[in-house]
């Protein structure tokens, strides 16, 4: 298993934040990157543990369900449709750094299950995943910044 987290501080309260993550059939409003994204499964009105969505990032398709939903503080979620021996997931935490701004860190977890190369290649998808984590990171930003609830 490899993990990689990477933090910022965006100049948004967690509430106004979290109303942008918890949109969660909207991600391709906000995230760079994401051509297209939907809910497939709603458990409830706001969404909770075990909504759904189909995120298209250029020609790949992931399946991401909500593992953990704490209001205002953190949304894990399950990814799949990466290759078989591969899991991930991905956990976004929400901490008040000041009145007006929080520190937000996402953590993704990459397991291969097997395979001799098993540990390498995690390194591997770790890095990239690291990179696309800052590139989240910063369209959060963007997408927060400003917003008022």
């Amino acid at each position: 298993m490899a993990e990689v987290s990477c933090s910022r501080v965006i100049r948004a309260r967690p509430e106004e934040i979290w109303a942008v993550l918890a949109d969660f059939g909207a991600a391709a409003g906000w995230a760079d990157g994401v051509d297209h994204c939907s809910l497939l499964r709603q458990t409830a009105d706001p969404p909770g543990v075990g909504t759904a969505r189909r995120v298209q990032v250029g020609r790949d398709t992931f399946i991401e369900t909500i593992t953990d939903f704490e209001v205002s503080r953190a949304l894990a979620y399950d990814i799949a449709g990466l290759p078989p021996s591969v899991s991930a997931n991905n956990r976004w935490t929400l901490l008040p750094d000041s009145p007006t701004s929080t520190v937000v860190t996402l953590t993704s977890t990459v397991r291969a299950s097997h395979g001799p190369l098993r540990r390498v290649g995690e390194r591997v998808l770790a890095g990239i995943v690291a990179r696309r984590s800052r590139a989240l990171l910063a369209s959060l930003a963007t997408a927060s910044e400003g917003v008022t609830v």
